[in-house]
């Protein structure tokens, strides 16, 4: 028996696979993932109370649009790393781009302000807690999204794991964001990606213990 006989026996009384099971496990993982970075949030540091400042901000939609984009460009990127054999690669280059043009609006912001205001503008007040909020924030996300690898079939584990790292990071920055109070662009240009580079880093590291067949 050879292997294609092999596969043809063992895939004979298999049943069959629900239409888009795997976007329906991401989904579910996407939901909660937010839902327990909210619970957290919510728990731990609470909501801004100055809505009525804060909505007008462009700076506060620009986190979101971080957050955001990030996260429907990294589902997008590790929907791809959980079948085996789909490049994934050419999906995973765009996410440069959100990044980038936050790094381009901080660098603006930089070369606009005096010196003395540059670094200011860079470590705000909550530096030293920032990326670490961010990444409380992302581990029930990444718990639920490495759940969905489990029931996928990678087969480079540590990218996906830290694809994975990195759309809990951009859903952590979601609801942190509901959060901070910070709005300079220098600032959420380094650390809120600090903070998405830590679930990442710690995703590519669970990924081949967590995701091996």
């Amino acid at each position: 028996m050879n292997t294609d006989e092999l596969i043809r026996l063992l895939a004979a009384d298999a049943p069959p696979v629900p239409a888009r099971a795997m976007e329906r496990r991401f989904a579910l993982a996407v939901a909660l993932g937010l839902a327990g970075a909210a619970a957290l949030m919510l728990g731990v540091f609470g909501l801004r109370r100055d809505w009525d400042v804060v909505l007008a901000l462009p700076m506060f939609w620009g986190k979101f649009a971080l957050g955001g984009s990030l996260a429907v460009l990294g589902l997008a990127a590790l929907l791809r790393m959980a079948r085996p054999g789909m490049p994934w690669r050419r999906a995973a280059l765009w996410l440069a781009l959100p990044p980038a043009v936050m790094w381009l609006l901080a660098g603006l912001a930089l070369a606009a302000a005096a010196a003395p205001e540059r670094l200011p503008l860079l470590l705000g007040s909550t530096w030293r807690s920032c990326p670490f909020n961010i990444t409380l924030l992302s581990l029930p996300a990444l718990a639920a999204l490495l759940w969905a690898l489990r029931g996928a079939a990678p087969t480079r584990l540590a990218w996906a794991g830290a694809g994975a790292g990195l759309l809990a990071g951009a859903l952590g920055v979601l609801v942190y964001a509901l959060h901070c109070p910070e709005m300079a662009a220098p600032f959420v240009a380094l650390w809120y990606l600090a903070g998405m580079a830590l679930p990442t880093a710690l995703g590519a590291l669970l990924g081949p213990r967590m995701l091996r067949w």
